[in-house]
């Protein structure tokens, strides 16, 4: 967006198989650690998790082991995975408002940031609801705020 005549040089075939190779090993990395970490868990209470998916926070509250370990790594690699991209979004829309607010007409700025206005609420919301899901999973809330926290950065976004 700050250099689009430079896009095509920038943005080869090998950098963007890059990026989704590096998406995907990620992914399955982390959902590894989960299974891995849950495996040796036992779980004694009611069989019926009280979300509309299998996620690792609501399957960790039906466990009558210590789960210590798998809520540490939730808020470590939590911080890692979700908040890293968070941030280089964020740093990535500083760089853009500068770009638009040297943009010499006021209309071309304008219309340069209500084009691109709901992709920043997009993203506020989608990862302030996942912040706000994974990062208070230890604190007791109801099951109806965790769904309702899901719904918000699964189907709404």
């Amino acid at each position: 967006i700050c250099h689009p005549l430079q896009y095509t040089t920038k943005m080869t075939h090998q950098l963007c198989a890059l990026l989704v190779v590096g998406s995907w090993v990620v992914a399955n990395l982390n959902c590894l650690l989960h299974i891995l970490l849950m495996a040796p868990l036992s779980f004694c209470a009611d069989n019926i998790i009280p979300h509309f998916f299998c996620d690792a926070t609501p399957l960790l509250k039906l466990s009558c082991s210590d789960t210590h370990l798998n809520e540490l790594m939730i808020l470590t690699e939590g911080a890692v995975i979700i908040v890293t991209p968070f941030v280089c979004i964020l740093i990535s829309y500083i760089h853009v408002t500068c770009a638009v607010l040297r943009v010499s007409s006021p209309r071309g700025g304008w219309k340069a940031f209500s084009t691109r206005g709901s992709h920043p609420a997009v993203v506020c919301l989608f990862y302030g609801t996942i912040i706000a899901e994974y990062f208070s999973s230890s604190s007791p809330h109801s099951a109806g705020r965790d769904m309702a926290g899901a719904m918000m950065y699964t189907v709404v976004t």
